[in-house]
């Protein structure tokens, strides 16, 4: 059977399932949950693949809100990443609702073909990448190391799907102040001001982003600054993050950021120290043969992808850390007509419109095309296959 025929085949299944993956995907835009407390969104997904046909394991990698759904045989595993955790007061404003629900059409779609050409098909719910790094969680557990190549496609206001295409490296933390109380009015030289550790540290952070790359980012707020104003605080707590094309730029501007704090701490006299907020996220690495079987399918669905700058990297996803492990594609599918970026509410009300319920059926159209390609061409699967066992050095 030509390739064509299995992609119609394969379209055939997304199809069938077109209404319960829509379903999935409102269902989760109406009832958003946060980082690691997606129970709701995950039993969702773990429903709809087990109706499907695949063997579901909930609670992967020991992660209550991690699952796996798998069909298939073989020494090929195609990975399809699925994201449903929301933002917080904002909701669904990333759109992983739209995800969740192109990973599993993907998924369907690519189990239409796996018993012919005999590879494994692995859906893998991953919780908390708007933070807590789920996904590296998972690979660090071994909840990736059967998987061949890993994919997934991101909603955004146009379709990009360049092989450089990247995201930022991204480490984020805590910063505390342990000061003295002291009355503010009758003694406040007896305190130790936190707060006022809090606002030297930011004053440097603001004058150093004079010498920072206009390629990096620092940001953050006060968490905690004090109770009432006639006592001296004595803690403050700060939540910052750290954005650099890299992780060598990221791990060098992190150092300077941690010295403005420091800073804070010797002016003033109060302690601090620095609490991780999660596993840094690396920079996005596609592989360049996925990424071009995908572009290839573009027109078929009226699709022009857009090419980027390198300057437009912003954004940052535990997928980075995927892709330099497993050979992976993070493609951004548009929402057409869309004109609201990420992280917005006006992001939030786009990923339930007739644009994105078409961008989840495309999306997942696309990422089984690809794993297709994959199957079907025996040379660049053998390759993808003997990477994964070498793994290790390759790493």
């Amino acid at each position: 059977m030509s390739a064509s025929r299995w992609y119609g085949t394969a379209g055939a299944a997304i199809a069938e399932w077109r209404e319960q993956l829509i379903t999935l995907s409102h269902s989760l835009h109406d009832e958003p949950e946060v980082a690691f407390a997606e129970q709701a969104s995950a039993a969702k997904l773990a429903e709809l693949m087990r109706s499907a046909g695949f063997k579901v394991t909930e609670g992967a990698g020991d992660l209550p809100t991690a699952l796996t759904a798998v069909h298939g045989e073989g020494e090929l595993t195609i990975g399809v990443c699925a994201e449903y955790d929301a933002l917080p007061e904002i909701g669904h404003g990333c759109g992983h609702n739209i995800i969740c629900a192109i990973a599993a059409g993907a998924a369907i779609g690519l189990r239409a073909a796996a018993d012919r050409y005999g590879f494994r098909v692995k859906l893998i719910g991953t919780p908390a990448e708007e933070s807590g790094g789920g996904k590296q969680l998972l690979l660090e557990r071994g909840v990736f190391d059967d998987v061949t190549v890993a994919m997934m496609a991101h909603p955004g206001a146009i379709d990009t799907a360049g092989a450089r295409d990247s995201t930022q490296a991204c480490s984020r933390f805590a910063v505390t102040y342990r000061g003295h109380p002291a009355h503010a009015a009758s003694a406040p030289w007896d305190g130790v001001n936190a707060a006022d550790a809090a606002v030297v540290a930011q004053v440097a952070i603001g004058l150093l982003r004079q010498q920072v790359p206009p390629s990096s980012r620092v940001a953050g707020f006060i968490r905690h600054g004090g109770s009432v104003t006639n006592i001296i605080p004595e803690l403050a707590v700060l939540d910052y993050e750290v954005r650099a094309p890299d992780a060598d730029k990221l791990d060098a501007l992190r150092q300077r950021v941690r010295d403005c704090f420091r800073a804070g701490a010797l002016a003033t006299g109060a302690e601090v120290s620095f609490q991780q907020a999660g596993p840094d996220y690396l920079e996005l690495r596609n592989d360049p043969w996925l990424m071009a079987a995908y572009c290839a399918h573009l027109p078929d669905f009226g699709r022009i992808a857009v090419v980027l700058p390198p300057e437009f990297n912003t954004a940052s996803t535990d997928m980075g850390n995927i892709s330099h492990v497993v050979p992976s594609i993070h493609p951004m599918i548009g929402l057409r007509g869309a004109t609201a970026t990420a992280h917005t509410r006006e992001f939030a009300v786009a990923s339930r419109t007739v644009a994105a319920d078409e961008a989840a059926i495309d999306g997942a159209n696309l990422l089984a095309r690809v794993g297709i390609d994959l199957a079907r061409d025996a040379g660049r699967r053998a390759g993808y296959v003997a990477l994964r066992g070498g793994r290790d050095t390759w790493r």
